[in-house]
């Protein structure tokens, strides 16, 4: 990894990319771009200005990651993120998420499985899952999709695997779920 690439834990939308880019404005560090998970920057940075702005990420519920292992996970939930709300491109969708994220992370699925569950603590499936199933609850509190097209789109094989898988997780049915709204949605980083 090139020191010029920052990874940022929590940043898991495009909202959030603005923040940082709006607090990395203000702390006048020059950078080329902000992408979920990621800062690149121009040049690297002072450790004044690294601690400045680990301070500020966190005053806004993010935070720099250092290890190795975590920029791993963090690309890890990037991906998974990606692949759960069906935004990849069609080469991507027909792989299984095992060898989507292989692909991406040129490393075997099993060290990827093992990493993951032993710092996160739940596997990259359940994770997977608990991402498709927020995706799903935004389709319903929005209320412009059916079941149906909901199943569809997020690739389910069915709408009573979708609704099983719903209902596990979250412990209400969808039409339940819809009829209450979104006080019952998570943000994506409380995933």
């Amino acid at each position: 990894m090139s020191s010029t690439i920052l990874l940022v834990k929590n940043m898991v939308c495009n909202r959030c990319a603005m923040v940082v880019e709006n607090i990395l404005k203000k702390s006048e560090i020059p950078f080329q771009k902000v992408i979920i998970g990621e800062i690149h920057l121009q040049e690297a940075i002072s450790v004044e200005k690294k601690l400045l702005l680990k301070k500020l990420l966190e005053e806004v519920g993010f935070e720099l990651i250092d290890t190795h292992a975590s920029g791993q996970i963090e690309k890890i939930k990037k991906f998974v993120i990606k692949k759960a709300r069906n935004e990849v491109d069609e080469k991507d969708q027909k792989r299984n998420l095992s060898e989507y994220l292989s692909a991406h992370m040129n490393h075997e699925y099993t060290y990827l499985s093992s990493l993951f569950s032993s710092i996160e603590g739940r596997t990259i499936e359940k994770f997977f899952i608990e991402q498709r199933i927020e995706k799903a609850k935004e389709l319903l509190v929005y209320g412009q999709h059916t079941l149906s097209q909901i199943a569809f789109e997020l690739e389910y094989s069915s709408v009573a695997h979708l609704s099983s898988q719903f209902k596990k997780t979250t412990g209400l049915t969808p039409s339940f779920f819809k009829s209450v709204g979104a006080s019952k949605r998570k943000s994506l980083d409380k995933v």
